[in-house]
């Protein structure tokens, strides 16, 4: 029988003191001055007896030089939603920036999935550019590399199920090694997007977000995206309006949310 997932997005922190300008370029930056909230999630793909973890954010200790709105640790987050971190045995980094790789630790007994372009990107020569520097946390990048020494990184190519019902899809754009992520639900495929599309209006609207390494790269993702989502779902990654289009959990208003 084929497994039927649940998908919860979670609320860790958010960034208030952001301009339009910040997201987007060109005449879709415009009014480049007009206010533009950014929400951290991670998100638990739940089923019976299985929790795999969707990104994994930042600490609070990176929050001291990031200066972030901080709710709490993402890995706390996910316990009120029951979800033991310590358990989980699949966690999927949608990519290598700050605020998605940051709290792997708190998953010791997990697989992290990973796209190999992305390990290979962030360990070669053009990671220390300026550009992409700001973007990372260097001992992050450290902590996936020992991973991989001692076998607990997954390196995908492409396409691939991680488990029944759950696939990462490579879809470089936002980074070399951007990948997104399909979940079977009641409702059908709902595709969760990370930073393939930060808001609704990037896959919407077709208007790539300003941090990229690959625009042509974002417009074949989302029309991949919107292709897979036999749902009719492209959740975005950052979006506060996240929490006008799904119900809170109960007891959890403000913190966490069910997609499907």
């Amino acid at each position: 029988m084929s497994t039927v997932h649940e998908i919860y997005a979670v609320k860790f922190a958010q960034n208030d003191t952001s301009k339009r300008g910040d997201f987007f370029m060109g005449p879709d930056a415009e009014p480049h001055e007009e206010p533009m909230q950014l929400d951290y999630f991670v998100w638990a793909i739940r089923s019976p007896g299985q929790d795999v973890v969707l990104d994994t954010g930042f600490t609070s200790s990176v929050n001291e030089h990031r200066g972030r709105t901080y709710l709490e640790e993402p890995s706390q987050a996910l316990r009120r939603l029951g979800v033991a971190p310590t358990e989980v045995e699949h966690v999927i980094l949608s990519h290598l920036h700050y605020d998605h790789a940051g709290g792997v630790d708190h998953f010791p007994a997990a697989t992290i999935h990973l796209q190999a372009d992305e390990l290979a990107f962030w360990t070669g020569p053009y990671a220390r550019r300026a550009e992409f520097l700001r973007t990372i946390e260097v001992e992050d990048i450290v902590r996936i590399v020992r991973l991989n020494l001692t076998g607990r990184l997954d390196l995908a190519q492409g396409s691939r199920q991680i488990v029944d019902g759950v696939w990462v899809h490579h879809y470089p754009g936002h980074t070399p090694g951007s990948q997104f992520v399909t979940v079977r639900t009641a409702r059908g495929v709902v595709v969760l997007a990370a930073d393939t599309s930060h808001f609704y209006e990037n896959v919407e609207q077709d208007k790539p977000f300003g941090v990229h390494t690959d625009v042509v790269g974002l417009y074949r993702t989302f029309d991949a995206m919107r292709e897979l989502a036999t749902s009719g779902l492209v959740v975005a990654g950052h979006d506060p309006l996240l929490f006008e289009r799904f119900p809170s959990v109960d007891g959890l208003e403000g913190r966490a949310l069910r997609i499907a």
